[in-house]
Protein backbone atom coordinates (compact mmCIF):
# COMPACT_ATOMS: atom_id res chain seq x y z
CA UNK A 1 0.00 0.00 0.00
CA UNK A 2 1.58 3.32 -0.72
CA UNK A 3 2.04 6.48 1.36
CA UNK A 4 -0.94 7.96 0.06
CA UNK A 5 -3.74 5.23 0.46
CA UNK A 6 -2.47 4.78 4.13
CA UNK A 7 -3.32 8.49 4.48
CA UNK A 8 -6.85 8.20 2.91
CA UNK A 9 -7.82 5.38 5.07
CA UNK A 10 -6.13 7.53 7.93
CA UNK A 11 -8.42 10.16 7.25
CA UNK A 12 -11.57 7.89 6.55
CA UNK A 13 -10.92 5.92 9.88
CA UNK A 14 -10.60 9.31 11.75
CA UNK A 15 -13.79 10.86 10.45
CA UNK A 16 -15.99 7.64 11.22
CA UNK A 17 -14.54 7.91 14.60
CA UNK A 18 -15.48 11.40 14.79
CA UNK A 19 -18.82 10.80 13.66
CA UNK A 20 -19.32 7.61 16.11
CA UNK A 21 -18.01 10.29 19.01
CA UNK A 22 -20.49 12.46 18.04
CA UNK A 23 -23.24 9.88 17.41
CA UNK A 24 -22.84 8.41 21.02
CA UNK A 25 -23.07 12.35 22.79
CA UNK A 26 -26.02 12.97 20.95
CA UNK A 27 -27.50 9.97 21.61
CA UNK A 28 -25.94 9.94 25.38
CA UNK A 29 -27.54 13.62 25.73
CA UNK A 30 -30.83 12.76 24.55
CA UNK A 31 -31.41 9.86 26.57
CA UNK A 32 -30.58 11.96 29.88
CA UNK A 33 -33.17 15.15 28.59
CA UNK A 34 -35.79 12.31 27.91
CA UNK A 35 -35.33 10.73 31.49
CA UNK A 36 -35.46 14.30 32.78
CA UNK A 37 -38.97 14.89 31.32
CA UNK A 38 -40.22 11.37 32.36
CA UNK A 39 -38.90 12.23 36.13
CA UNK A 40 -40.75 15.75 35.81
CA UNK A 41 -43.94 14.22 34.49
CA UNK A 42 -43.70 11.44 37.37
CA UNK A 43 -43.78 14.02 40.24
CA UNK A 44 -46.02 13.63 43.07
CA UNK A 45 -47.36 16.96 42.66
CA UNK A 46 -47.74 16.70 39.20
CA UNK A 47 -51.04 15.11 38.01
CA UNK A 48 -51.58 14.07 34.19
CA UNK A 49 -52.22 17.07 31.60
CA UNK A 50 -55.85 18.54 32.23
CA UNK A 51 -57.18 17.67 28.92
CA UNK A 52 -56.40 14.25 29.27
CA UNK A 53 -58.31 14.39 32.50
CA UNK A 54 -61.32 16.33 31.15
CA UNK A 55 -61.08 13.17 28.02
CA UNK A 56 -61.43 10.63 31.21
CA UNK A 57 -64.66 12.23 32.64
CA UNK A 58 -68.52 11.59 32.13
CA UNK A 59 -69.29 12.31 28.35
CA UNK A 60 -72.12 14.57 29.41
CA UNK A 61 -69.80 16.90 31.73
CA UNK A 62 -66.91 16.29 29.35
CA UNK A 63 -68.00 19.02 26.95
CA UNK A 64 -69.17 21.47 29.16
CA UNK A 65 -65.49 21.01 30.87
CA UNK A 66 -63.78 21.60 27.89
CA UNK A 67 -65.58 24.35 26.76
CA UNK A 68 -65.66 26.23 29.90
CA UNK A 69 -61.94 25.69 30.10
CA UNK A 70 -61.53 27.45 26.98
CA UNK A 71 -63.83 30.39 27.28
CA UNK A 72 -61.79 31.11 30.69
CA UNK A 73 -58.36 30.73 28.65
CA UNK A 74 -59.56 33.20 25.88
CA UNK A 75 -61.10 35.33 28.59
CA UNK A 76 -57.87 35.46 30.03
CA UNK A 77 -55.82 36.00 26.76
CA UNK A 78 -55.98 39.89 26.46
CA UNK A 79 -54.36 40.24 30.24
CA UNK A 80 -51.41 37.64 29.80
CA UNK A 81 -51.11 39.67 26.16
CA UNK A 82 -50.67 42.97 27.53
CA UNK A 83 -48.49 41.24 30.48
CA UNK A 84 -46.02 40.08 27.98
CA UNK A 85 -46.27 43.46 25.78
CA UNK A 86 -45.78 45.43 28.82
CA UNK A 87 -42.50 42.79 30.03
CA UNK A 88 -41.34 43.49 25.93
CA UNK A 89 -41.33 47.73 26.71
CA UNK A 90 -39.41 47.35 29.29
CA UNK A 91 -36.66 45.16 28.27
CA UNK A 92 -36.36 47.96 25.71
CA UNK A 93 -36.80 50.65 27.64
CA UNK A 94 -33.84 49.16 30.13
CA UNK A 95 -31.56 49.36 27.20
CA UNK A 96 -32.40 52.41 26.45
CA UNK A 97 -29.99 55.44 26.48
CA UNK A 98 -30.63 57.52 29.30
CA UNK A 99 -31.79 55.00 31.43
CA UNK A 100 -35.62 55.41 32.71
CA UNK A 101 -35.71 53.21 36.35
CA UNK A 102 -39.43 54.94 37.10
CA UNK A 103 -40.43 53.95 33.61
CA UNK A 104 -38.90 50.46 33.64
CA UNK A 105 -39.91 49.97 36.88
CA UNK A 106 -43.63 51.07 36.13
CA UNK A 107 -43.67 48.95 32.98
CA UNK A 108 -42.85 45.70 35.04
CA UNK A 109 -45.39 46.81 37.45
CA UNK A 110 -47.97 46.94 34.62
CA UNK A 111 -46.71 43.48 33.81
CA UNK A 112 -47.23 42.35 36.73
CA UNK A 113 -50.61 43.04 37.23
CA UNK A 114 -51.85 42.14 34.21
CA UNK A 115 -50.79 38.64 34.97
CA UNK A 116 -52.57 38.85 38.19
CA UNK A 117 -55.67 39.91 36.69
CA UNK A 118 -54.93 36.77 33.88
CA UNK A 119 -54.56 34.12 36.49
CA UNK A 120 -57.73 35.75 38.47
CA UNK A 121 -59.90 35.34 35.51
CA UNK A 122 -58.47 31.83 34.76
CA UNK A 123 -58.79 30.87 38.44
CA UNK A 124 -62.41 32.30 38.72
CA UNK A 125 -63.54 30.47 35.63
CA UNK A 126 -61.93 27.30 37.67
CA UNK A 127 -64.08 27.52 40.64
CA UNK A 128 -67.07 28.06 38.45
CA UNK A 129 -66.63 25.02 36.73
CA UNK A 130 -65.93 23.20 40.22
CA UNK A 131 -69.41 24.39 41.05
CA UNK A 132 -70.96 22.08 38.60
CA UNK A 133 -68.85 18.73 38.87
CA UNK A 134 -68.82 15.09 41.45
CA UNK A 135 -66.08 15.45 44.44
CA UNK A 136 -63.69 13.61 42.18
CA UNK A 137 -63.89 15.68 39.41
CA UNK A 138 -63.05 18.31 41.00
CA UNK A 139 -60.25 16.61 42.87
CA UNK A 140 -59.02 15.41 39.51
CA UNK A 141 -58.80 19.12 38.47
CA UNK A 142 -57.45 20.67 41.30
CA UNK A 143 -54.17 21.08 39.70
CA UNK A 144 -55.39 23.60 37.38
CA UNK A 145 -55.35 25.91 40.48
CA UNK A 146 -51.36 25.44 40.88
CA UNK A 147 -50.40 25.15 37.02
CA UNK A 148 -48.53 27.99 35.29
CA UNK A 149 -48.73 27.40 31.83
CA UNK A 150 -44.76 26.70 30.14
CA UNK A 151 -42.91 28.04 32.64
CA UNK A 152 -43.82 25.54 35.61
CA UNK A 153 -40.72 23.30 34.97
CA UNK A 154 -38.04 25.70 35.02
CA UNK A 155 -37.90 25.99 31.58
CA UNK A 156 -37.03 29.43 30.06
CA UNK A 157 -38.12 31.19 33.28
CA UNK A 158 -36.00 29.27 35.45
CA UNK A 159 -38.47 28.72 37.85
CA UNK A 160 -38.90 32.16 38.89
CA UNK A 161 -42.10 31.37 41.14
CA UNK A 162 -39.49 29.73 43.52
CA UNK A 163 -40.19 32.39 46.16
CA UNK A 164 -40.99 35.81 46.65
CA UNK A 165 -40.09 38.48 44.58
CA UNK A 166 -37.24 40.67 45.82
CA UNK A 167 -38.08 44.04 47.56
CA UNK A 168 -38.49 47.27 44.96
CA UNK A 169 -35.18 49.20 45.32
CA UNK A 170 -35.00 51.89 47.43
CA UNK A 171 -35.30 55.25 45.46
CA UNK A 172 -32.21 57.19 44.41
CA UNK A 173 -33.74 60.94 44.07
Amino acid sequence: MSDRWLKIALAVSVALNVFAVAAGATAYVGARRAEAQIADQRRPDRGPPILQVVDQMDPAKRDQVREALRASALAARPDFDAARAARRQAMEAAGADPFDQARVQGLLEQSRLAEMRGRARLESGALAIFSGLSPADRKALAPILIRHGKGERGGRRGGRDAGPPPPPAPDAG
